[in-house]
């Protein structure tokens, strides 16, 4: 994944989108809850990622829809560690 970049990988039944900021990996729930596009293939910007489809944005360290934060609306995110060339994502 190169950096400030992010890919969409397949976690047992889960999509999850892994992106690259500054040397750490970050992962969450791939499927934009407003009308599914992938998470993925979004624009990083900041600590954001800008869902390609309506420019709905969400923290990638913590989900929170920084649209409407008062809202408490978030997208799930899930532990990464790397070992050895392995990007490793625990989901539920």
């Amino acid at each position: 994944i190169p950096e400030g970049e992010g890919r969409t990988f397949q976690v047992g039944q889960t999509l999850v989108a892994v992106f690259l900021k500054n040397g750490e990996y970050f992962a969450i729930n791939d499927t934009c809850p407003h009308m599914g596009a992938s998470l993925g293939e979004g624009f990083l910007e900041g600590d954001q990622v800008i869902c390609p489809w309506h420019a709905w944005r969400f923290c990638i360290k913590d989900g929170l829809w920084m649209d409407n934060p008062k809202s408490k609306t978030k997208n799930e995110t899930y532990p990464v560690r790397v070992v050895g060339n392995e990007i490793q994502v625990q989901v539920p």
